[in-house]
């Protein structure tokens, strides 16, 4: 059986952050930031992380297929939001995939993904890997200017093979170009590892991988190499014979570089365009490196993810406020008043009793009328009805709707005030007050189309958990 890539989705966060904010706030320190003070850098809204993005992507990618449903969920990378919670069953649970899975968190590298994929594509069994990525750097970095916040997603099985896996190569050697045993990254000087690092390790892997597949640098149609260092992808392109073509844009101008999942989210983009029999080169830098080679198939074309890459791209809106990432991001201490200082402890006895609703979405349909309420209780909601314990699980996850009524509330406490809230009717039936997420002042109205999206809801710094729930957002 061919082995290979069937799927692919990405998400990127709307706010796209200048990094012209950035220079104007900190070159009174660093002067030398303004030669990286050109294009943009993607950002999360406060109430995402990791989790949030990775739904988003898995998403995308589920959207391509017909009611495919992977046996094994690989999640990765190197910011979870819990150390010890396993992160892939909460992105399962709220992609309501079936609890026969397989989940598993991969972390502690940048080429965490790649390695996930690699695991995925020599095995046996359906899955799919999910990669998401939200670095905190300091301010004023130059970590700050090139990162980004995004997430991919990549599937095999449950369709035709659109890009086959030719083979792969890892290896693994404890060079050390950045660690982070804090809350922050420490990286060495740039120009070092790009010649002690990437000029020796990538090509040595993917000098072993070409060799053991039969194909000539010269041949690769598409080379991958995730890196914030604009110079190193041709320095190693030249160093193995790729045509400097082939490279891959790492979209630094636009979106940054997203880490762990940045090699999955150039994968997603380069498949978007890919010609059958085009030879993909993709290689992964990280204590050691995965080098994989892909070669796409007549129905590279034939897969359409919700959006893509290119359709997440498409959708971001420009931020200009350096203070507002400061703030998202928890990199300066605000005062958030008396009403935000409530206790925020999750009972987890409680929540574990309303799971179905509170991360996957399952509201219910009556049997007996196929009227469609959310949340699901004992007697269905229509009066000509009243049924007792004749709802069946229902998922308003993919769901749209319209806004009833709104309200924007600056005396309530929100990260982001004012707090947007009101009553949503679902297409097909069932309403719900919800939280309104990411709007722009003047989007939204009585009428307004919304769409869910699986969004944090509260942090509890006192305890570290972070509780998690649906918004409504304006289409």
């Amino acid at each position: 059986m061919t082995r290979g890539i069937s799927g692919f989705g990405a998400y990127i966060p709307q706010a796209r952050l200048q990094r012209s904010a950035i220079v104007e706030a900190n070159a009174w320190f660093d002067a030398s930031l303004k030669s990286l003070g050109q294009g943009q850098r993607s950002m999360c809204n406060w109430d995402e992380d990791t989790i949030t993005m990775g739904v988003e992507a898995a998403a995308d990618c589920l959207a391509g297929f017909d009611g495919y449903v992977p046996k094994s969920l690989y999640f990765a990378s190197t910011t979870f939001p819990f150390f010890d919670r396993q992160n892939s069953v909460v992105l399962a649970e709220a992609l309501n995939l079936p609890r026969q899975l397989l989940a598993m968190d991969v972390a502690a590298s940048q080429r965490a993904a790649t390695s996930a994929l690699l695991a995925l594509l020599r095995g046996e069994q359906d899955g799919m890997v999910v990669a998401s990525e939200h670095r905190r750097a300091k301010s004023g970095s130059r970590a700050e200017m090139l990162w980004g916040d995004a997430a991919a997603a990549i599937a095999a099985g449950g369709g035709p093979v659109l890009a086959e896996f030719v083979g792969g190569e890892s290896l693994a050697t404890d060079f050390v170009d950045h660690y982070r045993g804090g809350e922050f990254d420490y990286d060495w000087e740039e120009r070092w590892i790009r010649d002690e690092g990437y000029l020796k390790i990538v090509p040595e892997t993917v000098s072993a991988l070409l060799k053991n597949c039969g194909v000539e640098a010269a041949s690769i149609a598409h080379f991958i190499l995730p890196t914030d260092q604009a110079r190193t992808p041709p320095a190693v392109a030249k160093k193995m014979g790729v045509n400097p073509a082939a490279i891959v844009d790492n979209q630094a101008a636009t979106v940054g570089v997203a880490g762990a999942a940045q090699p999955l989210l150039l994968l997603a983009r380069t498949l978007e365009s890919a010609k059958p029999g085009d030879l993909i080169l993709l290689a992964a830098f990280g204590q050691g490196c995965d080098a994989l080679l892909f070669r796409a198939t007549a129905a590279i074309g034939s897969f359409k993810p919700g959006r893509g890459v290119s359709g997440t791209l498409a959708a971001g809106r420009e931020e200009s406020s350096y203070a507002r990432f400061l703030a998202f991001n928890n990199l300066v201490e605000r005062d958030i008043g008396k009403r935000g200082e409530t206790d925020k402890q999750t009972y987890l006895s409680g929540y574990n009793r309303r799971r179905d609703l509170v991360t996957s979405f399952l509201g219910g349909k009556c049997r007996e009328c196929g009227a469609a309420q959310i949340p699901r209780e004992k007697y269905c909601i229509n009066p000509d009805c009243n049924a007792l314990d004749s709802q069946d699980s229902y998922s308003f996850a993919d769901k749209q709707g319209v806004v009833l009524t709104w309200t924007a509330d600056r005396l309530t406490f929100d990260w982001s005030p004012p707090a947007y809230f009101g009553m949503v009717q679902f297409d097909g039936g069932g309403k719900l007050m919800m939280d309104f997420t990411e709007v722009r002042e003047g989007s939204i109205d009585s009428g307004s189309r919304i769409s869910v999206h699986f969004r944090i809801r509260q942090f509890d710094p006192q305890r570290g958990f972070r509780k998690y729930f649906w918004k409504a957002r304006i289409i």
